[in-house]
């Protein structure tokens, strides 16, 4: 692959429990470059080992112009210049997106301007997305002759269902903020200036509950959407949470009507 990529994928933590990825590929709407989706990757093995300490992951971009507009075109002639290299490609975009889809930390999109193509993929694994009302999105693929890749096009299928993700492909419809609310394609939509505002607060509300739990809903709320009925071991799964230290400390925080400190065990 070419070695004359840009952009950066970087991660800092906002607080103990809450992480932020950035999405930065100055002049170009933050579009993803391969090295930004093996960074993208890298830094989802990290946050979603048990000991992270992570509760909560925000994604955004760097600049307020645009959280992702897709792949970077400017790397098509020499990375996807043939079904080889579009092999290759391939796999390093799926290994990043199937990074997010088992990542069991609660993830937020923080969307403001443009979120297409595989931006648009990004933020449909997360399990929030916070757009304003400037935000635009779309997968305008049809006018490049290019394929949405199956990993791709999971988060968008589970979010909104085949009807509309075939108007999104087979159309190449750009959406207002509005009509993504509608459509189910975005969770929340604020003023410009608030987006920042909502998310800090929906992190806060989700790191001061029990992580443990969170990450259990997350795993049954997705195993649910399998119709594949469920087996002895899965539902017994549920009861897993009366054996840990944070079931105890949430009882006895009610019963003595204080803010409850979960430890994540």
């Amino acid at each position: 692959m070419s070695d004359t990529s840009t952009g950066l994928v970087t991660e800092q933590r906002l607080s103990p429990h809450i992480a932020a990825i950035s999405f930065s590929n100055p002049g170009k709407l933050n579009s993803f470059s391969v090295p930004m989706w093996q960074q993208l990757t890298q830094i989802m093995s990290q946050l979603g080992k048990a000991d992270s300490g992570v509760r909560c992951i925000i994604f955004s971009g760097a600049d307020k112009k645009s959280f992702a507009a897709g792949s970077d075109i400017t790397e098509f002639k020499s990375n996807r210049s043939n079904v080889e290299q579009a092999r290759v490609y391939g796999k390093v975009v799926s290994d990043a997106l199937n990074a997010l889809e088992s990542c069991h930390v609660p993830m937020i999109a923080k969307i403001n301007g443009i979120c297409v193509g595989g931006g648009l993929a990004v933020a449909s694994f997360c399990d929030y997305q916070v757009a304003g009302q400037s935000s635009k999105f779309g997968v305008p693929v049809n006018r490049l002759g290019l394929v949405m890749a199956h990993a791709e096009m999971l988060g968008v299928l589970r979010k909104c269902g085949p009807a509309f993700l075939k108007e999104v492909l087979l159309e190449g419809k750009i959406y207002k903020a509005d009509q993504a609310l509608e459509k189910g394609l975005i969770t929340h939509l604020t003023d410009d200036e608030n987006v920042e505002s909502e998310v800090n607060q929906i992190a806060e509300n989700i790191v001061k509950g029990a992580p443990l739990v969170a990450r259990w809903h997350k795993k049954f709320i997705n195993r649910l959407l399998d119709p594949k009925p469920l087996s002895e071991a899965e539902i017994d799964e549920a009861h897993d949470c009366f054996g840990t230290e944070d079931y105890r400390i949430g009882v006895d925080a009610f019963d003595n009507k204080k803010q409850p400190v979960f430890k994540g065990v």
